[in-house]
């Protein structure tokens, strides 16, 4: 058994997104039908508790949909679209002793996600992009900021998530990371719920204005039927 978040969006102001950790069945191995497979009982075990409409959001995902809105797929809405989200967050990271890395943006998404300059370089203390500095809190706020702008860039992605409320990432483990992809999407949802995705993508400082403070593993009863 294993246990991976769900997260569902709302349109409340207070908790935009809710995470629900959810218990199921693990298949181990690391190919795609495997994975695929432990895809199928989360979603199973989210069904059961009442949360329809999963949209799993990773290269593992048996939908289309969720394979283009993988940060290894989609395209960043900076440097003219030519790199990954996760190229561009990768090559942005600074750390206390060197950083950031550019040259990491031409990478593949796998190879910059493993560079070994990310794990050897010291404490992860800000983000640089385009010139701007960004802080490291909200830990999680960077990442969002450019997954969500690269989402909102791709009209005919975001015409195709009408029907999903509640996503999954099933690579993201909590107890080893921080940023995960279903958890912006959700966000994201949350913000075109209340008409306010225009508004927030205006500029960095936008953004932080209307950032939650926190999104904490929640009984999630007002975001679906037990």
């Amino acid at each position: 058994m294993a246990s991976r978040p769900i997260f569902l969006s709302s349109k409340s102001n207070q908790e935009p997104v809710c995470q629900k950790n959810v218990e199921f069945e693990w298949v181990r191995g690391r190919s795609k039908v495997e994975k695929r497979k432990s895809i199928e009982n989360l979603h199973k075990a989210g069904n059961m508790l009442g949360i329809q409409n999963i949209l799993e959001v990773s290269t593992k995902s048996e939908q289309e949909l969720g394979v283009s809105l993988s940060a290894f797929n989609l395209k960043s809405s900076y440097f003219e679209s030519k790199f990954s989200v996760e190229c561009v967050y990768q090559s942005s990271k600074v750390f206390l002793n060197a950083g950031p890395f550019s040259d990491i943006l031409y990478y593949t998404s796998s190879e910059a996600k493993q560079d070994r300059r990310l794990n050897e370089s010291g404490e992860l203390i800000s983000f640089e992009l385009n010139g701007l500095k960004w802080s490291n809190q909200p830990s999680t706020l960077f990442y969002d900021w450019i997954y969500i702008n690269a989402v909102a860039k791709r009209h005919d992605l975001c015409e195709k998530l009408i029907h999903y409320w509640a996503f999954t990432d099933i690579e993201f483990n909590p107890s080893r990371q921080i940023n995960c992809q279903a958890r912006s999407l959700a966000l994201m949802k949350s913000f075109i719920s209340r008409n306010k995705l225009d508004e927030v993508l205006q500029s960095p400082e936008a953004f932080l204005d209307h950032y939650p403070a926190t999104i904490e593993p929640q009984g999630c009863l007002d975001f679906f039927s037990v």
